[in-house]
């Protein structure tokens, strides 16, 4: 599968890592230019290419927005239509400033699903340390007994295609129910950062809904 990166750092680095490792092509971009990334790239080896933010989209079948919440705006949401965008953003108003439909109740990933009018915005991988996403994969484990990874999207087939990547890289994709669904794992929620068995997961975000 060819992916595209909108965003380098931490948990971008670490979920492209696991990525190329199984073959999947990569696209990273930020915004100071391809020219920056070089390093990374050569550290992925031969499925990563460093691009601009508008070839990074345009590259993946699935684009991964990685980049601080704040600057979602500024992107060429256009660009965005059709895609399949995997939001890995949390709001930190300290960063981020303070938005006010956030503040007012809106989660993170329909903020930015507002912004990217045409794509499917499935929320994962917020809400793992980006050293976890690197070292905690474990394929050898069976369902249900590795890490598990909380999803929120609108769109049954994105959610499915963002779960079987989370599958191959060794965690439980753990489904928490429509777009809204994702304040449930969003900075600041109980099970941000939680670091819970797929079926654990399963379990407290359905104490959570009930």
């Amino acid at each position: 599968m060819q992916i595209g990166f909108v965003g380098a750092g931490n948990i971008g680095k670490a979920l492209a890592g696991d990525l190329v490792r199984l073959g999947h092509d990569v696209a990273l971009s930020n915004s100071r230019g391809p020219d920056t990334l070089a390093d990374v790239v050569a550290e992925l080896g031969e499925h990563a290419q460093a691009v601009t933010v508008e070839e990074a989209v345009a590259f993946g079948d699935v684009v991964v927005l990685t980049i601080p919440l704040g600057r979602v705006p500024e992107l060429p949401t256009e660009s965005f239509a059709g895609k399949v965008v995997i939001n890995t953003n949390n709001y930190y108003p300290e960063r981020d400033g303070q938005i006010a439909e956030l503040d007012a109740g809106l989660t993170e990933s329909e903020w930015t699903a507002q912004h990217l009018p045409g794509a499917s915005v499935v929320k994962a991988f917020n809400s793992i340390y980006f050293q976890h996403l690197a070292g905690q994969g474990d394929t050898t484990k069976p369902p249900g007994a590795r890490r598990g990874i909380p999803i929120a999207g609108d769109d049954a087939a994105a959610k499915q295609l963002v779960s079987q990547l989370i599958d191959q890289i060794g965690f439980d994709p753990v489904d928490a129910g429509p777009l809204a669904a994702g304040g449930l794992f969003q900075n600041g929620a109980d099970l941000y950062g939680a670091e819970l068995t797929g079926s654990e997961l399963a379990d407290r975000l359905r104490d959570a809904r009930a």
